[in-house]
C-alpha cells in the first residue's frame, strides 16, 4: 500500500513524537510511505527574530495563508528546507528509517505556476488586489524520482517549495502539496496529521464522512480544518482511495488511523 502522510513541523516538539515516529517505522516495513511536513510557526518565529514580522491575508473563501516576499521566501526556504526537513530526517534516521530529505525543487519535484495577483480580503471585508508574491499553484509533479525512491525502500520526506516556471523558489500549501503529490503517485490513503481528533461538528468527532456530505458543512468548519478538508477532496477527485483526517498526537496515530480507530475518514461515496 503506498500512503501519503502530511505532518506539521510542530508535531516533532512534541512529547507524542517519539510514538509518532517509532509508529511510522512500523506502517514503512510493510507500506510505501511518502512524508510532506509544514513548519510555519517555526518560520514565523525565526522570521520575527531576524527582524522580518509576516503578513497574514485572507482569501474570499476565507482561507488565511502568508505573504509571501521575496525575503520572506528566503526565510521560508531556509528554516523549511534547511532546519525542519533535516530535524525530520535525523529523527526518522535515529529510528533506522531510509530517509531523504527533498524540497520541491529538487530534480523538479513539484513545479508550480507563479501567482500574479492575490484578492485578500481585509477586517471590513472589502476585496483588494495585491501582487502575487512568491506563492504558487502546482502544476506538475516529478513521479519519477519518487518512485525510484519508494521502490528502493526510502521514505522521501518532501518540502512544500516548489519551482516556478523562471526557476524560483514558491510557496505552496503543504496539505495541498501532499493531496497533489498523493494524486500522483495513485497513492493508496492521503493521511493529513493534525493537533485536533479529526473532523468536528457541533463539538463532535466524525468518524466518517462521504465527500459530497463534506461540502455541505464546510461553512461550518474553521479555517484550518477546512484547508486540510479541501485537500483531501483534491486528493479524492484524483482517484486516492481514502483520506484520514487524525491527531498526530495520539498513541500509534497512523496505525490507529489506518484501521479506522481514531481520526475521520473521508470517502468520495
Amino acid at each position: 500500500m503506498l500512503l501519503v502522510i502530511k505532518m506539521g513541523g510542530s508535531i516533532l516538539k512534541e512529547g507524542a513524537s517519539t510514538d509518532l515516529v517509532a509508529d511510522l517505522k512500523e506502517v514503512a516495513k510493510t507500506n510505501k510511505v511518502v512524508l510532506v511536513h509544514g513548519g510555519g510557526v517555526e518560520v514565523t518565529e525565526i522570521a520575527s527574530k531576524l527582524g522580518k514580522e509576516q503578513k497574514f491575508i485572507i482569501s474570499p473563501e476565507g482561507f488565511r495563508s502568508r505573504y509571501t516576499d521575496k525575503e520572506t521566501i528566503e526565510i521560508y526556504t531556509m528554516v523549511m528546507a534547511g532546519k525542519i526537513n533535516k530535524q525530520i530526517v535525523l529523527a526518522l534516521q535515529s529510528q533506522g528509517i531510509q530517509a531523504v530529505g527533498l524540497s520541491g525543487l529538487d530534480a523538479g519535484i513539484l513545479q508550480a505556476e507563479k501567482k500574479t495577483k492575490l484578492i485578500a480580503v481585509d477586517e471590513r471585508g472589502r476585496k483588494k488586489v495585491i501582487d502575487g508574491g512568491y506563492t504558487g499553484k502546482i502544476t506538475q509533479v516529478n513521479t519519477q524520482l519518487l518512485n525510484l525512491l519508494l521502490a528502493n525502500g526510502y521514505v522521501p520526506i518532501v518540502t512544500p517549495i516548489a519551482l516556478s516556471q523562471d526557476f524560483e523558489p514558491l510557496n505552496v500549501d503543504g496539505d495541498r502539496t501532499a493531496a497533489i503529490i498523493a494524486g500522483a503517485l495513485k497513492a493508496d490513503k492521503l493521511i493529513l496529521l493534525t493537533d485536533v481528533e479529526g473532523l468536528m461538528l457541533k463539538g463532535e468527532r466524525v468518524p466518517k464522512i462521504a465527500a459530497t456530505e463534506v461540502k455541505e458543512v464546510l461553512s461550518s468548519i474553521g479555517q484550518g480544518m477546512s484547508t486540510k478538508v479541501h485537500a483531501g477532496l483534491e486528493a479524492l477527485n484524483q482517484g486516492v482511495k481514502e483520506v484520514l483526517v487524525t491527531s498526530g498526537t495520539v498513541k500509534q496515530p497512523i496505525t490507529s488511523a489506518l484501521n479506522h480507530q481514531v481520526g475521520t475518514v473521508i470517502t468520495s461515496e
